[in-house]
């Protein structure tokens, strides 16, 4: 009976083993997945990842990114899959991942597409403030960028805040806005990364499971861009890598060059940046790293002092 017992014992522990591993492995996603700062916006609570390197001074003016994440991610998960603490490590700047709207459920950016600016652009627009008064902030250089839904969002801000975002980036970016609803004239550098494998986001344009809407073609939507800019009309196309192609619009009005990465074969994915499911979201190229190929983008271009005479500081 007591041999009975202890199989028993044995039995039931080996059961209850999974569902300890479980909460562990549950315990573990939440600690490396919980925001570190977080404020009242709109009247909703609006959570953000922040990361600050060792090296920054207070009394060195800092340039700040912003990198949004994809629709159902979180501010976390984009840390990851982009890796840009290890870019602000080695260059110095302070990195910031918000979290869209969604609570415990999916998170998605709403980029707008009305007549004023969405309760995200508010939002965006308050983590800056809250960031400047935290930090010694560089008011010429703060950067938007985002994955997919997080890259059309940065569209969305090139248009509602350009006098606060100094240039953009965007990987395999769900443009679902119609490039004329941005009014806004002033040019925006740009770069841009996209696979032409990506199935959630088309490469050529149409249409794919992630939303009802029509996709615009990355190359048209490139060359919209070059036109806000007031670009010259001859891109010039390099051979980066056996996989890569650059696609550079020169000749802009505020020296705000428009740059397309095509990665042949990528998925929707983060070049250089963490492999997500390839069965779900295709391959990631490592023939270039995304995010510092972006931060070199980005400190060539500053937002001019006349863009940033009412500083909001």
């Amino acid at each position: 009976m007591r041999k009975g017992k202890h199989a028993i014992g044995a039995v039931l522990a080996l059961l209850s083993l999974p569902v300890l591993l479980v909460l562990v492995e549950a315990v573990s996603f939440r600690v490396a997945n919980r925001p570190n700062g977080s404020f009242m916006s709109s009247g909703r609570k609006r959570e953000y990842v922040l990361y600050v390197p060792r090296s920054y001074d207070r009394a060195e003016p800092t340039a700040l990114v912003i990198s949004l994440h994809g629709a159902g991610m979180w501010g976390a998960a984009q840390k990851e899959t982009s890796q840009w603490n290890r870019v602000a490590d080695e260059h110095g700047f302070i990195v910031v991942y918000p979290s869209g709207e969604g609570g415990g459920g999916p998170r998605v950016w709403h980029e707008g597409g009305g007549a004023g600016p969405s309760r995200d652009v508010r939002f965006i627009s308050e983590l800056i403030d809250t960031l400047e008064a935290r930090y010694n902030i560089d008011p010429g250089m703060i950067y938007a960028n985002g994955l997919s839904n997080g890259g059309g969002m940065s569209f969305a801000l090139s248009c509602t805040l350009s006098d606060r975002i100094a240039a953009v980036g965007m990987v395999g970016a769900a443009l679902l806005v119609p490039f004329s609803w941005c009014t806004d004239q002033r040019p925006v550098p740009m770069i841009a990364f996209h696979g032409t494998a990506d199935a959630a986001a088309p490469y050529k344009g149409g249409f794919s499971w992630v939303a009802p809407q029509r996709f615009q073609g990355v190359r048209a939507f490139t060359a919209s861009w070059a036109r806000r800019n007031r670009c010259g009309t001859n891109p010039v196309d390099s051979v980066v890598a056996t996989d890569v192609t650059r696609l550079e619009y020169t000749k802009c009005a505020d020296d705000a060059a428009v740059v397309l990465y095509t990665i042949r074969g990528g998925g929707h994915t983060w070049p250089g940046g963490q492999p997500l499911p390839e069965w779900f979201v295709g391959r990631t190229s490592n023939s270039i790293d995304a995010s510092s190929l972006m931060w070199a983008f980005f400190r060539a271009h500053r937002l001019r002092e006349a863009q940033t005479g009412a500083q909001h500081k």
